[in-house]
């Protein structure tokens, strides 16, 4: 069994203070190791250090997740009820997909163009899962929903626990990046410690910036992770010697979080990730050909969803893009026209679902187009579906939240696909057979990594905990 232990039986091991070294006199040795380790317990040098450590294997593996922020409806997306009174089946049309019988709604032609490619899951189990913070589905355990349990926060994110376990030689990037607007739209390193937090992708990147509402508001953002102080240049930060002289500096204006404490021989990465030419490429988008990034387009999304392709290939494991652009509960959170500020599904989800068709359907034929689909598996979803009957809370035209039952779409990863997996009953409200729960989400993308699907983790009363809560490999899939 794999066993990652972040919270030792002391605080400190990884300096090893516990360890007599030469002639000891007392305990002073220890307790100044003891502090070192204190102040370098979470900082990016750790990280390097672990990754290092903590596979015995590396991995070409990675997975792009499209986290559709607030819950899509299942029902006005890939899991039309065309034949149900208007109340269920809601506004939408259908149309015909590659596969015999499998219909989907109509304003997700390029997706249906391409199903023989894809496999659409219509049974996953969602219940428990709450949004705002959105953890349930990105953590894949039950218990790991703050509004009712106080540890929840502890609970590391899927991507987390990948970016621990991964040994990637080429540490110049991050493992785990999110382009997010909130906080409460991704999941955290929880007790696996704050070093395997998703690295912020917006602030590493120069995009457009929309207001909460969707409108381009015309400016740009300046990739400020990646701005050095004045009087720094990577020469100068590339040499130890003046490195010790400037890094208090550097900490103040790149990395006011602290992630820049050094620790022995991984000071020089730490620097390359964050200030070194192939991070910084990675996250400039200007770097790809005009007819590519014609092809995705000048949505904010689009552009993501392209640097997220950058990413996978310099060899970042996991990227989450959150599709919101509000910082509230989500742009995907379709309540009603009459409840402000997402609209219901006419004005609200409509203009969304040609936009995402675009960039999903690009994605996944860039990748291939690359020769990268079989190591990338891209996830679109969300945390729970909506309502069979529409309009709910007194709305005109909205779906409340609906935990039962949501549909989720994959791609690539070297999975068996052209398939559906799954079904709801007749009115889209509960599971009709096969249900799948987050466990068996987070038990397929572990096996897609390599992780053991026996590997655990401290939590942090020391209590092992298993990174997979009941869940197996979905087996279609493989």
């Amino acid at each position: 069994m794999t066993q990652y232990h972040p919270f030792h039986q002391h605080a400190f091991s990884d300096f090893n203070p516990l360890v007599r070294e030469g002639l000891v006199f007392g305990s002073r040795r220890n307790m100044i190791k003891a502090s070192m380790a204190g102040l370098a317990g979470l900082t990016l040098p750790n990280l390097l250090y672990q990754r290092a450590q903590a596979a015995e294997t590396n991995s070409n593996k990675s997975v792009i997740l499209l986290w559709m922020t607030g819950g899509p409806s299942h029902i006005d997306t890939w899991d039309p009820k065309p034949n149900r009174p208007v109340e269920n089946r809601g506004p939408f049309g259908v149309i015909s997909t590659k596969l015999p019988s499998v219909q989907f709604c109509e304003h997700l032609p390029k997706q249906a163009a391409m199903m023989d490619q894809l496999t659409l899951i219509r049974s996953v189990d969602c219940r428990f899962s709450n949004h705002e913070p959105n953890m349930v589905m990105q953590t894949a355990n039950l218990a790991a929903e703050p509004r009712t349990n106080a540890e929840a926060k502890d609970f590391p994110a899927i991507a987390s626990v990948v970016a621990k376990h991964l040994a990637n030689k080429d540490v110049a990037v991050p493992p785990y990046v999110g382009f997010y607007r909130s906080n409460s739209h991704i999941a955290f390193g929880g007790a696996l410690g704050q070093q395997f937090n998703p690295f912020q992708g917006n602030n590493a990147s120069k995009l457009p910036i929309y207001d909460l509402v969707g409108k381009d508001t015309g400016k740009q953002s300046g990739a400020e992770l990646f701005q050095l102080p004045k009087g720094l240049d990577f020469e100068r930060i590339s040499s130890r010697k003046e490195l010790l002289a400037d890094l208090d500096g550097l900490r103040r204006e790149i990395d006011l979080s602290g992630t820049m404490e050094a620790m022995d021989s991984y000071h020089q990465q730490a620097i390359q990730m964050l200030v070194g030419t192939q991070a910084r490429q990675a996250f400039d988008i200007s770097l790809e050909s005009e007819q590519v990034r014609a092809n995705y387009g000048d949505h904010l999304w689009c552009q993501q969803a392209l640097l997220a392709r950058r990413l996978v290939e310099a060899g970042v494991a996991f990227v989450t893009v959150d599709l919101s652009y509000h910082t509230a509960s989500g742009t995907w959170d379709n309540h009603g026209d009459n409840i402000p500020p997402y609209g219901g599904i006419s004005k609200g989800l409509k203009p969304l679902l040609p936009l995402f068709d675009h960039l999903f359907t690009t994605l996944v034929n860039d990748l291939r187009e690359r020769g990268k689909l079989d190591d990338v598996l891209v996830i679109a979803m969300g945390e729970f579906g909506r309502t069979p009957q529409i309009g709910t809370q007194e709305s005109t035209d909205g779906r409340d939240h609906w935990p039962h039952v949501m549909s989720m779409m994959l791609a690539g990863g070297g999975l068996r696909h052209g398939q559906v997996i799954g079904a709801t009953e007749a009115d889209g409200g509960e599971i009709k057979n096969r249900p799948v729960s987050p466990g068996d989400i987070a038990a397929t993308i572990y096996r897609h990594f390599g992780v053991p699907l026996d590997t655990q983790y401290l939590d942090r009363r020391g209590r092992p905990r298993n990174v997979v809560d009941h869940g197996a490999p979905i087996a279609e899939l493989f």
